[in-house]
C-alpha cells in the first residue's frame, strides 16, 4: 500500500475505533440513567398497588354489583375490624368495662372510625367489638394501632385478637411488605452465587446482575406510569412475580449472549467486534424466546379477573425490558470491558475447537448424546413413562379455593381471632353476607333467606340504628326486641326502591362451606330479582372466575405458542412435538407439587395457581426447547437431523442447564414471602423449570428428534433430506444459531 493510501485509510480506521468505543459508551450511559430514574420508582410501586379483592372482579359479577351499592345503605365504605376477647370460665365485669373503654377510644385511632356496642357470646366466655375503619384510612396502620390500644386497655390476662376483614388485610400488607426488600435481596444473592460458580469470575456476574437490575428498574418505571394512568392494576402478587420474572429472564438471556461472546473472543476478535457478532448470533432465539413468553402472558388479558388480567401487560413489559438490556446494555458493557470481564478465566485467543460428536467427543453433554443416540426410542419411552407417573399426583390437587384465613402463612392475629370467633359465635359474625333486594319483595326475600341452610341471623341495614342494622324475622318484619329503646325510631334504609339485608352465616365467612351457602342463597333469591354480595360472595366469584379463566386461557396459550414455534422452526411437526413434551412436563410438575402440598400441610390451592403455573412453565419451559432446536436445525441443515441433534445438544448443554438452574432458583426466592399462593407457585415453577432444563431438553426432546429423523421438520425441505452447503466455522458452546 502506498503512503498516500495509508494516510487515506487512517481517518476511516480512527472513525471506526471511535464508533466502537463511542456507541457502547453512549448505550451504557443511557441505561445507567434508566437505572437511576427507575430505581427511584421502587418506592412508588407500593403506592399504586392495591389488595382489594373485590376491585379485581368484573363489573358483571354479582358480588361487584352489590359491593358498589353497600355504601349507599351504610353511609360509608368502612372496613370492619373485629376485636374478640376470650376468658376461659367467663368474662368479668372488668373485662366488659375495658372493652367499652376500647370502643370509646376508636374515634381517636382514625378519623371517622366508629365502634359497635360490645356483643357478648351466649356462653359468656367471649365478646366481640366491631370497629368500622373508614375506607380512606390505611387498614394496616389502624389495625396496628388497635392492637397497641387493646394491649394497653384490656386486662393483661385476657386473651384478645384483632380479626375480621381489616385484620386479614393488615396481614396481607405485612406479608407483601418484604417484596421490594428481602425478596429482591434473596433473588439477587441466589443468582450471584450461581453465576460465580458458573463463570468462576468476580466481574462477569456483577455485569449480569447490573443488566438484570437495570431491566427491573425500567420495568418498574414503565409499569408505575401505566398504573398511575389507570391502564394497569398492580397488587402485591403481581409485584412479586414481576420482580422474579424480570431478574430470571434477563439473567437467562444474558447467559446465552455471554456464551456466544466468549466463543467469539476465542477467535482473536476485538471485543467490540466480538460483542457485535455475538449479538447477531443470539438475536433470533432471544427474540423468539421473549416473544413466546410475551404472547403467553398477553393471553392473560382475556381473564375476567382483574388481578390475572393485570399480570399479562405488567409482566410483558418486564420481558421486553429484559430482552432490551440483554441485547443492548450487556453487549455494550462487554464491548468496553472485553476479555477482562472474564478474569481470571479470560478466553484465550485462538483456542482450539473441541469435538462435538463421535468417539473423540468429550464432556458430559457428548456422553449424554451418545446415550440418546444408542437407543432413542428406549430413552424417550422411559422418560415419558416417568413423566406420566408423576402426573398421577394430579388426583390429589384441590384447586377449588383457599379460605382467606390461610392466605398468609405463619403467625396471624386475624386467623387466631377468627378461630376464637368460631368457638363462641356464628361463623359469619362481623363479616355479613349482603342481599340487595327490591323493597316490594321484602317478605318473600326474607322468607327465602331465613329458610336457607347455613343462615344464622337476618337483619336489614339501617343508618338510623345504633348498631347499623335492625334484626328481622322470616317475614321481613323488625323483631320485637329491636322496636323499642334506642331502636324505637329506626327504620330500614331504602335507596331507589331497594333494601339491603345483612345475613349472618353459620360457617366462617372465609370458608368453603360459607361459599356453598352463598350459592344456595343465590338460587333462592335470584328469581326474586335479588343479588347476593359481601366478603364470602367476593371469594366465591373470584374462585369461579379463576376456574373459568383456566378453561379459556390455557387452550389459547397452546395455540399461540404453537404458531410462534411453527414460524421460528419453519415446521409444523416439530412445534407439536415440543409443545407435547412441555405440556407433559407441566402435568408432572403439577402432580408432584400436589403431593408436596400434602406433605407440607397446604393441600388446597387457589384456582388461579394452575393457570399461572401453566403460563409460566409452558412459556418459559418452551424457551429451552427453542434454544436447543434452533441450534439443532442449524446443524441439521448441514449434517442431518441425527448428527445435528447430537451437535446441538453438546453445544447448548452447559448454557441451558445454567439458565434453567438460575430461573428455578429465582422463582424459589418467592418462598421468602409468607403468602400461600406464592409458595405453591414457587414450588411448581421451580420444579417444572428444572424438569424442562434437565430432563425434557436433555433426554426426551433429543431422543424424539433422533427417532423421528428428518421428518420432524415437515413440511420444510430439510424433511426430505435436503442439505445446505457446509460452512467453515468453529464450533461454539452457546445456544444460538449463527445466521
Amino acid at each position: 500500500m502506498s503512503a498516500s493510501s495509508r494516510r487515506a485509510a487512517r481517518p476511516a480506521s480512527g472513525r471506526s475505533t471511535v464508533l466502537r468505543i463511542l456507541v457502547p459508551a453512549l448505550l451504557v450511559l443511557v441505561w445507567i440513567g434508566v437505572f437511576g430514574i427507575g430505581g427511584m420508582s421502587f418506592g412508588r410501586i407500593s403506592d399504586v398497588a392495591t389488595e382489594d379483592r373485590a376491585g379485581f372482579l368484573p363489573a358483571s359479577a354479582e358480588s361487584t354489583r352489590v359491593q358498589d351499592r353497600i355504601s349507599e345503605f351504610t353511609g360509608s365504605e368502612a372496613i370492619p375490624a373485629i376485636i374478640v376477647a376470650e376468658r376461659s370460665g367467663g368474662l368479668t365485669e372488668d373485662d366488659l368495662a375495658a372493652l367499652d373503654a376500647l370502643a370509646a377510644s376508636a374515634p381517636d385511632l382514625a378519623d371517622g372510625a366508629t365502634a359497635s356496642p360490645v356483643i357478648p357470646a351466649e356462653d359468656g366466655e367471649a365478646a366481640q367489638l366491631v370497629i368500622s375503619i373508614p375506607g380512606d384510612a390505611d387498614a394496616g396502620e389502624v389495625v396496628a394501632l388497635l392492637e397497641e390500644e387493646a394491649d394497653g386497655t384490656l386486662p393483661a390476662d385476657l386473651d384478645s385478637w384483632v380479626s375480621g376483614p381489616a385484620g386479614f388485610t393488615a396481614d396481607l400488607q405485612a406479608a407483601f411488605a418484604g417484596i421490594d426488600g428481602i425478596l429482591l435481596l434473596v433473588a439477587l444473592a441466589v443468582v450471584l452465587v450461581i453465576l460465580v460458580v458458573v463463570y468462576r469470575s468476580p466481574v462477569l456476574p456483577l455485569l449480569v446482575l447490573l443488566s438484570s437490575m437495570t431491566a427491573l428498574c425500567a420495568a418498574i418505571l414503565v409499569n408505575v406510569s401505566l398504573a398511575q394512568a389507570g391502564l394497569v392494576t398492580i397488587n402485591g402478587q403481581v409485584q412479586g412475580i414481576l420482580f422474579i420474572l424480570v431478574i430470571g429472564a434477563a439473567t437467562d438471556y444474558s447467559l446465552l449472549y455471554i456464551a456466544r461472546c466468549r466463543d467469539q473472543l476465542r477467535e482473536d476478535v476485538a471485543p467490540a467486534r466480538a460483542a457485535w457478532l455475538a449479538l447477531r448470533g443470539v438475536l433470533e432465539p432471544i427474540l423468539a424466546s421473549g416473544g413466546t413468553v410475551i404472547v403467553g402472558l398477553l393471553c392473560l388479558m382475556l381473564s375476567d379477573l382483574g388481578s390475572t388480567a393485570a399480570l399479562g401487560p405488567v409482566a410483558a413489559v418486564g420481558i421486553v425490558c429484559a430482552m432490551l438490556t440483554s441485547l443492548t446494555f450487556l453487549p455494550a458493557m462487554l464491548a468496553l470491558v472485553g476479555r477482562a470481564a472474564f478474569w481470571p478465566r479470560a478466553p484465550r485467543r485462538g483456542s482450539a475447537p473441541v469435538a462435538l460428536t463421535g468417539a473423540d467427543a468429550t464432556g458430559p453433554w457428548a456422553r449424554v448424546g451418545r446415550l440418546v443416540a444408542a437407543a432413542p426410542k428406549r430413552v424417550a419411552a422411559t422418560v415419558v413413562v416417568l413423566l406420566v407417573a408423576g402426573c398421577g399426583g394430579l388426583t390429589l390437587l384441590q384447586a377449588d379455593g383457599v379460605p382467606q384465613s390461610e392466605f398468609v402463612l405463619g403467625a396471624s392475629q386475624a386467623r387466631d381471632g377468627q378461630a376464637a370467633l368460631d368457638r363462641h359465635f356464628p361463623g359469619g359474625s362481623g363479616t355479613p353476607t349482603y342481599v340487595l333486594a327490591p323493597a316490594d319483595q321484602r317478605a318473600e326475600v326474607a322468607a327465602a333467606v331465613a329458610g336457607a341452610d347455613g343462615v344464622e341471623g337476618l337483619a336489614l341495614v339501617s343508618q338510623d340504628s345504633p348498631s347499623g342494622s335492625l334484626p328481622v324475622d322470616a317475614s321481613g318484619e323488625v323483631a320485637a326486641e329491636a322496636s323499642a329503646g334506642p331502636f324505637a325510631d329506626a327504620r330500614p334504609t331504602e335507596v331507589d326502591g331497594q333494601l339491603l339485608f345483612s345475613v349472618t352465616l353459620e360457617d366462617p365467612a372465609d370458608s368453603l362451606e360459607a361459599e356453598q351457602t352463598v350459592r344456595a342463597l343465590r338460587e333462592a333469591v335470584g328469581p326474586l330479582d335479588a343479588a347476593v354480595g359481601g366478603s364470602t360472595a367476593v371469594d366465591l366469584d373470584t374462585n369461579e372466575t379463576s376456574a373459568h379463566d383456566r378453561t379459556l386461557i390455557i387452550p389459547l396459550v397452546l395455540v399461540a405458542i404453537t404458531i410462534m414455534l411453527a414460524l421460528l422452526l419453519r415446521s409444523l411437526l416439530a412445534p407439536l412435538v415440543l409443545l407435547a413434551t412441555t405440556v407433559l412436563s407441566f402435568g408432572t410438575a403439577l402432580g408432584v407439587s400436589a403431593v408436596i402440598f400434602r406433605l407440607i400441610d397446604q393441600p388446597r390451592s387457589d384456582p388461579s395457581v394452575p393457570l399461572y403455573a401453566f403460563v409460566f412453565l409452558v412459556a418459559l419451559g418452551i424457551d429451552y426447547n427453542i434454544f436447543l432446536m434452533t441450534r439443532v436445525r442449524e446443524e441439521a441443515l448441514v449434517h442431518g437431523t441425527r448428527e445435528g441433534t447430537l451437535r446441538g445438544l453438546s453445544i447448548t448443554g452447559g448454557v441451558i442447564t445454567s439458565a434453567g438452574v438460575v430461573l428455578a432458583a429465582t422463582f424459589a426466592a418467592l418462598l421468602v414471602i409468607p403468602i400461600q399462593f406464592l409458595l405453591q407457585l414457587a414450588i411448581i415453577v421451580a420444579l417444572g423449570v428444572l424438569m424442562d432444563a434437565l430432563v425434557v431438553r436433555t433426554f426426551l426432546v433429543p431422543a424424539l428428534a433422533v427417532a423421528i429423523g428428518d421428518r420432524i421438520w415437515w413440511p420444510a425441505a430439510i424433511s426430505r433430506g435436503r442439505r445446505a452447503a457446509p460452512t467453515h466455522r468453529k464450533d461454539a458452546s452457546d445456544a444460538a444459531p449463527a445466521r
